[in-house]
């Protein structure tokens, strides 16, 4: 039973990593079968996307075209750093704000 919890938590963390529409998906899976893992990997997206659309609205409203291309460059590192981890079925927080997006988003879960 533990192996199909465990598989069900990695499904949900890779299924969070693909787009706005996958993060809603693992949100409604991990809801019917909450796992630790599901809920690390559904607030580190959530934040990823939340800074990426933050730091996006900056960029145009800047106007300087290389830091729109800076912004949309760390921002994929980001998501691969915790594509990669979800993959592994680890819990690695993406670096710099990954603590953070833990604590903000604490109540998912």
């Amino acid at each position: 039973m533990s192996e199909t919890t465990s598989d069900n938590g990695k499904n949900i963390a890779v299924i969070a990593y693909i787009t706005l529409i996958g993060w809603i998906i693992a949100l409604i899976m991990h809801n019917s079968n909450k796992t630790e893992l599901g809920a690390f990997h559904i607030r580190q997206m959530l934040g990823i996307m939340l800074v990426g659309f933050a730091l996006s609205i900056l960029a145009s409203v800047i106007g300087i075209g290389i830091i729109s291309w800076i912004v949309q460059i760390g921002m994929l590192v980001l998501w691969v750093l915790g594509l990669i981890g979800a993959i592994q079925g680890e819990k690695k927080l993406i670096p710099v704000v990954g603590e953070q997006f833990q604590q903000w988003f604490k109540g998912i879960g």
